[in-house]
């Protein structure tokens, strides 16, 4: 894909994220990864369904996979609590002095309020275990052990901070309530077949997946480790994924 078709491509339908690049060779083949940006997606105001059906089904081909970001899903769901409403215990500012050292992008749970949305979600006995492993661990140079205890509920938990929408700064964003079930949906009633995944530069995570799909979720993360969806403001949510070998020409998808 020279550079000049790709300009006149992405003015289409699909857009380039800055340093990110578009084919990526996983499972020893060639795929195209095309971000699709939507508008500004809102808590109470979108529906994931109605995302799906606007931005994604016009351009989408069968044996496509798309992968959509957990924000914009648990955005859709309402999964979100606001500042204003988080109460700071002593537990919760007392532990997030010590999560520094674990820290994957950005603050995470070093947040009080994130940290006490933390201890909401998956309850005081399993984030002191957490605690408590990560003490054990962190000598040996061991990292993410306290989000592996506290499990994805805690790790999940985003926002208190922009992310390049000032919104993003007064709430949080919770994971998604049920990601197999919201893929089954989306299938059922678009027949795109999807993968709810949480990304940022170091590393993706599948949280959930369509049945349909026959990749394996070490496969699936392989054809987005580099995260072509961004972290910032790119409004991307949607990345559809197609074996390049399959087309000859990407603009006849629109």
């Amino acid at each position: 894909m020279n550079e000049e078709n790709e300009t006149v491509r992405d003015s289409e339908w699909f857009v380039k994220n800055p340093d990110k690049n578009i084919e990526i060779t996983a499972m020893g083949k060639k795929f195209n990864r095309f971000p699709i940006r939507t508008h500004y997606v809102q808590v109470g105001k979108d529906d994931y369904i109605d995302l799906i059906r606007k931005y994604v089904v016009p351009h989408y081909q069968e044996g496509d996979i798309v992968s959509m970001s957990e924000k914009v899903i648990s955005i859709c769901e309402g999964r979100v609590v606001y500042k204003k409403d988080v109460k700071v215990g002593a537990l919760a500012k007392f532990l997030c002095r010590f999560v520094h050292g674990d820290v994957v992008v950005g603050l995470h749970l070093a947040i009080p309020e994130k940290m006490q949305v933390a201890i909401d979600q998956v309850g005081v006995p399993r984030i002191l275990a957490a605690a408590v492993c990560t003490a054990f661990t962190r000598p040996f140079g061991k990292h993410g052990v306290f989000y592996k205890v506290a499990g994805r509920q805690a790790a999940g938990v985003d926002g208190f901070e922009s992310d390049g929408f000032e919104d993003y700064m007064n709430m949080a964003i919770l994971c998604p309530d049920d990601s197999n079930e919201v893929c089954e949906k989306i299938y059922r009633e678009t027949g795109v077949r999807s993968m709810i995944v949480d990304a940022n530069d170091l590393g993706v995570e599948i949280l959930g997946k369509a049945s349909g799909i026959s990749y394996s979720t070490a496969e699936l993360e392989s054809l987005i480790r580099d995260n072509p969806a961004c972290q910032e403001a790119e409004c991307t949510p949607f990345i559809i994924i197609r074996k390049a070998e399959a087309e000859t020409d990407v603009a006849s998808a629109s």
